[in-house]
């Protein structure tokens, strides 16, 4: 599992001291770790969250009193959850290591070690998400063996399933062919009751080998034995299965008529051809597939998959006629043939789609392709007495480790495929994993780039979202949101703002949005329509100066008043950037502009923050408006802030508002603003009826 802000860590914190649990939350998140905390502070509240909550995690300090760690291993073995428990000490020594892994502690981190800690739950989570994704394998298991069982009971095909040569589950066609009114009459019965007694000698050592692991023969020819004693010629199929937990051998037992042998094999090379083309059919390629993946996973060999198509087919089937496609299609295939190496496997895989699959590298598979599309782009198809030209695209992937299972290699194949099409045809993309590094690299730089042209020429967009008094004032207020726009398509921040903190580009960006915001504001106040404005900033610029000096000039550039002007920032950034928002703070003060905290609340103790640094306004976490109605500890918490924040002067914010039922709670809640999409969605003008 990939952990890192698109994923949230619900983790629960024993600690007696608040500040540390804090410190801990704000490492985490300073880590690229989302998280969204727990404190309990008492057993009693412990063993309530544990019943009612869900948790990933639980961070337990050594040397707490409140809720001893003995008791919080009882509990959380009490609970039957598979919680991992994790103990933070000052100090390791060996006799504390062995004694918390003997009651189950899964890891041990010290205190004050932020990438000592970071790597033991990332450890710790990883193996988490794989045990339940093994649980939920497991259960989709249990689902598909039930539906197999059903299907076997139903199949006409004789089938049963036999461990240590006795019989422990038979189908309705294995007991009529037998000749047995139930599987009462079968169950514990050897395998070789039912053999002629000529062939009892080599079919009992086949079982031994079986028994002892070794790989099943395709198929088995013999003479059966029915209750009533007729014998009758047999072919039995034998494949690896477990039933019911324990493994076994499932027999498919098929009447044999009696063909000559090589009448038999061309019957067989006929069941696994494509009737119009010759080549393999899809069942036949994907068990050659099956195999390559497996040799592939296992290091033995590469091995690389080429999808092909004609490009825009449906165009050319009005020129030769929908009743002579099939002879295209053999002349598209002929002309594949005339190309592939004679080690390759090919095959017709959809109506109009061929599959290749051949061994070697990336080169390999690349050279191939290119060879084919020329071969399809320089060659005339004569067809029912007319003459068309067209060209093909190819999708591909190399096959490696990183995704060496069918599902996922034919997905990528077809995407690659997709992709190609979709950009006009006679194209070539190949997916290789060896390569996706460097791509990614690549993407990276070319988001770099594009940022800094974005600084450069104005590249980038203002839409703005309405913030809606709920305590009767008038004021216009705005929230500023900002877009790239890449080519006439508006890119949302969420898209590069990563890249961009990565990069050292959060205080130039924040810079021109600043910028350009006050330009608004003055233009509006020009036009007899002032503006406040709500403008997101980043720790990057507290502890530079730069930012000040842009909005002092601003400002008097264009005649705003600074209390217009109101900068939100994250929660947990200030608590960890706590001195440089101090200072940052005080800067603003001069200039008469407001600092604000937005996705409040998500900390341990917010309000703790706020002995620090006095915001004038709060904005509270969207987590907490999210199916308000049906959340009451939501609710809760919402009107615990907005009476705290009341009661310290302090504005409340709530954003994310999406329907009636969350808009009519707010407004009995104490918060004095809302803002969210049931009100009105962003865009770049500002067109909302305050009034």
């Amino acid at each position: 599992m990939q952990i890192g802000k698109e994923t949230t860590l619900r983790l629960t914190l024993i600690d007696d001291s608040g500040e540390e649990a804090e410190a801990i939350v704000s490492a985490l998140r300073n880590g690229g770790i989302a998280v969204r905390p727990l404190r309990p502070l008492d057993l009693a509240e412990l063993t309530r969250m544990l019943a009612s909550q869900p948790m990933d995690l639980v961070l337990a300090a050594r040397k707490a009193t409140g809720v001893p760690l003995a008791q919080v291993l009882e509990q959380v073995d009490a609970s039957g959850k598979d919680i991992p428990v994790i103990v933070i000490s000052d100090t390791l020594g060996e006799a504390e290591i062995i004694d918390d892994l003997a009651h189950g502690v899964r890891g041990q981190a010290l205190r004050g070690r932020d990438e000592h800690l970071l790597n033991i739950i990332r450890r710790e989570w990883v193996d988490l998400d794989a045990r339940r994704a093994l649980r939920r394998l497991e259960g989709s298991l249990r689902e598909t063996e039930r539906r197999c069982d059903a299907l076997i009971a139903s199949s006409r095909d004789p089938i049963a399933y036999i461990h240590e040569g006795m019989h422990i589950r038979a189908n309705e066609a294995y007991l009529e062919m037998f000749g047995f009114e139930s599987f009462e009459d079968v169950e514990g019965l050897s395998l070789l009751d039912l053999v002629a007694p000529q062939y009892v000698a080599d079919f009992k050592q086949l079982l031994k080998q079986l028994g002892k692991g070794e790989a099943s023969p395709p198929r088995f020819e013999l003479e059966a034995r029915s209750l009533d004693g007729d014998s009758f010629p047999a072919t039995l199929e034998f494949t690896t299965a477990t039933y019911e937990g324990e493994s076994c051998v499932q027999v498919v037992f098929r009447r044999r008529e009696e063909l000559d042998p090589e009448l038999a094999r061309e019957v067989e090379e006929l069941r696994q051809r494509d009737m119009v083309t010759g080549l393999l059919n899809r069942p036949a390629f994907l068990r050659e597939l099956e195999a390559a993946v497996s040799k592939v996973a296992q290091g033995d060999q590469q091995y690389g998959l080429l999808l092909l198509e004609p490009d825009h087919f449906q165009r050319l089937l009005p020129e030769i006629g929908i009743s002579h496609a099939d002879e295209l299609i053999a002349a598209m295939a002929a002309r594949i043939r005339e190309r592939v190496p004679a080690d390759a496997s090919v095959a017709r895989f959809g109506e109009r789609t061929f599959a290749i699959l051949l061994a070697g590298n990336h080169a390999n598979t690349a050279s191939l392709s290119e060879k084919l599309q020329a071969a399809f782009a320089s060659h005339v198809f004569n067809v029912a007495n007319r003459s068309v030209s067209f060209t093909a695209s190819s999708g591909g992937v190399q096959i490696g480790e990183r995704i060496a299972s069918v599902g996922q290699v034919l997905a990528r194949a077809t995407e690659s495929l997709q992709t190609a099409v979709g950009l006009g045809g006679n194209r070539i993309e190949i997916f290789d994993p060896g390569a996706a590094d460097r791509a990614e690299e690549e993407r990276v730089q070319s988001w770099v780039q594009q940022l800094q042209a974005a600084l450069a020429n104005d590249g980038f967009v203002l839409h703005y979202q309405p913030v809606v008094s709920l305590q009767g004032d008038t004021t216009e207020v705005y929230e500023v949101l900002l877009r790239l726009d890449a080519n006439g398509e508006l890119v949302m921040p969420q898209a590069f703002m990563g890249i961009a903190e990565d990069n050292k580009l959060l205080d130039a960006i924040d810079r021109w949005v600043v910028s350009h915001a006050i330009q608004v504001m003055g233009e509006r106040k020009r036009s007899g329509k002032p503006v406040r404005l709500l403008v997101k900033v980043n720790p990057a610029s507290f502890a530079d100066g730069r930012l000040l000096e842009v909005i002092a000039q601003q400002l008097a550039a264009h005649d705003v008043a600074g209390d217009c002007l109101w900068l939100e920032t994250a929660e947990a950034k200030v608590f960890t950037h706590l001195r440089q928002a101090q200072a940052f703070q005080a800067g603003l003060q001069r200039l008469g502009c407001k600092l604000g905290l937005e996705q409040f609340g998500a900390g341990l103790d917010s309000f703790q923050l706020l002995a620090h640094v006095q915001p004038a306004f709060l904005k509270i976490d969207r987590v907490f408006t999210q199916e308000l109605s049906k959340t009451p500890e939501h609710q809760t918490k919402i009107r615990e802030i907005a009476e705290r924040a009341q009661e310290q002067g302090i504005i409340t914010i709530a954003e994310h508002v999406q329907d009636a039922g969350t808009m009519s709670f707010l407004f009995t809640s104490a918060v004095d603003y809302v803002e969210g999409n049931f009100l009105a969605t962003s865009g770049p003008v500002m067109n909302y009826d305050f009034g």
